[in-house]
């Protein structure tokens, strides 16, 4: 039996990811190029995060004479400087200039007057040019957000070509990277190495429990979500390394390891409310209302993240330092993993309520994904709210790893293929299970149909048989002759039947 599947869903995925693909890359102010005119007296150009004591910008400025004189402004993010000045529409230019400090070297005049910007006057086809090239070091008490402003008070507007190089020192792990950057890539590095262990172990128990028939959906669910997951971390590897190397990084390559990203919780999720609600546990089929409601829901839970990506992409502003879940989308993602919650406990308890027998596995289930639940509203929370913004971005990132970590670290102790595991979910052999939804002589079948009597086989996890992979996600057809009795194997315990009280109800 496979999952409820969305149709709609399907068909929109590959226009979503094409579009996605081909936003426009966001300047991030590591290597920033680019040619402003405008008839603001005040733009802001670009923001980094410096370290205190080995911050650097180095800038090549040019723009015609006859713009001058135009002002390079150094803000940092003090109560007093950046915020009192962005995004305020009662401050004019000159307003706007005068919480700059000049004793601490906040402007740069782009004038020949002033020596420390490096500008001298060259001549191109006729038309006199002020072309500058220096530097600035950045010392202060902490990592600070810096942002970088034009201005030109009282005059006819802007124009500017400049290329920037922002960097924290000379270290290949520091140089390109803000601030609240660092240590992303390597940790990055550090939980694709532990994935690739999980997906590899998750494969070999699959291929033990493919030797008895075990290899149920969900199982082949989660193996899929590891699967996703290692290839989002590569993908996020490959982005910052490039990213490292030169400052500027692939924007496709990132958004193309978010999507992998959120899809790899979208199936453990569906998978953990599938298993909730006992499927290849307690019962063999979803009803079709059941089926319908998750796939309306997954639906849109994964409009709503490529929503998010969009908007992030789109509309956040680059003069604010934004967190993913400051956005009307990121609160609509909080509010359905609650509703999620809620579902998952009704489907835990009903199951529970009509297979007793099953509380080794749905209590210590029902205990550790409660915490995961939770977890992701409260990271945003206090993401939003208790994180300091220039350590934000590199916490947050450890912090949403390690809930994947947990997430799938749990799940594979709890189905891993032993006889002295006590949690282990399944005792049904996938040929049974496809035996138990044969329709009947009247040639009608309960679409949720809780396991018959006698289908429970005895659970040895020590398979002589020669190693396909090619069958390991395959299920076998069901079998034409009646349901197999348990029969009881030496040295190993027999698993009780169960006889369910009725059909299980469907939130």
């Amino acid at each position: 039996m496979e999952p409820p599947r969305a149709p709609a869903l399907r068909r929109l995925l590959p226009p979503l990811l094409l579009l996605l693909l081909s936003l426009p890359p966001r300047a991030r102010a590591k290597y920033v190029r680019g040619n402003l005119s405008s008839k603001e007296d005040w733009v802001f150009l670009t923001r980094f995060c410096f370290l205190s004591d080995y911050g650097r910008l180095d800038f090549r400025f040019r723009y015609p004479e006859a713009k001058c004189c135009q002002n390079i402004l150094l803000y940092f993010d003090d109560p007093s400087q950046w915020p009192a000045v962005y995004k305020s529409g009662d401050k004019d230019c000159l307003t706007k200039e005068s919480v700059i400090r000049p004793e601490n070297n906040q402007v740069i005049n782009l004038t020949t007057q002033y020596a420390w910007s490096g500008c001298q006057v060259v001549s191109e086809e006729g038309t006199r040019y002020l072309s500058c090239s220096s530097g600035r070091s950045f010392r202060s008490v902490r990592e600070r957000w810096w942002y970088i402003a034009l201005s030109k008070c009282g005059g006819d507007g802007l124009q500017l070509e400049y290329e920037m190089v922002l960097t924290n020192g000379k270290s290949f792990w520091t140089r390109h990277f803000s601030a609240d950057e660092f240590g992303i890539l390597e940790t990055d590095v550090t939980f694709l190495l532990i994935f690739i262990l999980i997906f590899f172990l998750s494969c070999y128990f699959g291929y033990l429990l493919k030797g008895r028939q075990l290899l149920h959906t969900t199982y082949k669910m989660f193996m899929a979500a590891a699967g996703v997951e290692v290839l989002s971390l590569l993908f996020f590897c490959i982005y910052w390394g490039q990213y490292a190397t030169d400052g500027i990084g692939n924007d496709s390559v990132k958004i193309l390891a978010k999507l992998l990203f959120s899809s790899s919780f979208l199936i453990f999720l569906l998978m953990l409310i599938l298993l909730g609600k006992g499927f290849t546990v307690t019962r063999g089929r979803i009803s079709h209302a059941g089926s319908v409601k998750l796939s309306v829901y997954m639906t849109l839970y994964t409009l709503t993240h490529v929503v998010l990506l969009i908007y992030e992409a789109e509309f956040f502003d680059p003069g604010q330092v934004l967190y993913t879940y400051e956005s009307p989308a990121g609160y609509g993602l909080i509010g359905l993993q609650v509703a999620a919650y809620v579902w998952f406990c009704y489907a835990v308890l009903i199951s529970l309520r009509h297979f007793p027998e099953k509380q080794p596995f749905y209590v210590p289930f029902f205990a550790a994904y409660t915490l995961w639940f939770f977890a992701v509203p409260v990271m945003a929370l206090i993401a939003n709210f208790g994180i300091p913004k220039w350590a934000r971005e590199k916490i947050v990132n450890g912090i949403q790893l390690g809930i994947h970590l947990y997430a799938h670290g749990v799940f594979l102790i709890m189905t891993r293929p032993s006889a002295a595991n006590k949690n282990f979910p399944y005792h049904v052999r996938t040929s049974q299970i496809a035996s138990a939804g044969v329709p009947g002589p009247g040639g009608s079948q309960s679409a949720d149909k809780a396991f018959p009597q006698h289908v429970y086989g005895n659970v040895t996890f020590i398979s002589d048989s020669v190693p396909n992979f090619t069958e390991l996600f395959s299920i076998p057809p069901p079998a034409s002759s009646p349901l197999p009795r348990a029969a009881p194997d030496s040295g190993l315990p027999l698993f009780r039947d169960l006889r369910p009280p009725g059909p299980l109800r469907d939130f």
